[in-house]
């Protein structure tokens, strides 16, 4: 029996070079999350003006344990894409971490990265414990990390879940009621 002539959304490629998400099969793929650099790395007066590019590549280090374990109410893995800007452009991926460097602004890039992948929220996950969560068209939950009250009403008109940077800069062991999926 031959097999069917490929199409791009079955390539073997590790993204899909138009949205810059991250390429897979549509079925049981991990959960999307979406991280505002920027946003996430200037929740927390730390110095990171000094060194935005330092900072931006903490947050990605710190990501890598999120992509494999998941945050709490969301279970690992996690397939971890952080959109970051500005000075911080070009900061290298790593593994579990795929890096998106916005050329102009970091939240229009997020807001096409989110459209990309939920060109159509296909509704809720099927299964006994997820009745109210969106799936996105590709099948798998899509979840956007910031705090900006604009980017986040863009990304919620399009279906992606909410959290606030808090639930990538906890604590091994703390949980926020507030930091969870909504």
């Amino acid at each position: 029996m031959e097999r069917p002539a490929e199409t791009p959304a079955d390539s073997d490629s590790d993204s899909d070079s138009d949205s810059g998400l991250p390429a897979g099969p549509p079925a049981g793929r991990p959960p999307l999350l979406v991280v505002d650099g920027a946003n996430v790395v200037g929740s927390v007066p730390d110095g990171w003006w000094r060194d935005r590019r330092g900072a931006a590549e903490r947050l990605r280090d710190a990501l890598v344990d999120v992509a494999a374990d998941g945050l709490p109410g969301l279970p690992g893995p996690l397939t971890v894409v952080l959109v970051v800007e500005g000075a911080a452009r070009g900061v290298a991926e790593v593994p579990g971490v795929r890096v998106v460097s916005a050329p102009g602004s970091g939240d229009d890039r997020i807001v096409e990265l989110v459209a990309a992948e939920s060109a159509s929220v296909s509704g809720p996950a099927s299964g006994p414990t997820s009745a109210s969560v969106p799936v996105s068209a590709a099948g798998r939950r899509l979840l956007v990390v910031t705090a900006d009250r604009e980017l986040r009403e863009r990304v919620a008109a399009l279906g992606a879940e909410l959290l606030g940077p808090r639930a990538v800069r906890r604590s091994p062991g703390r949980t926020d009621r507030t930091d969870r999926p909504h």
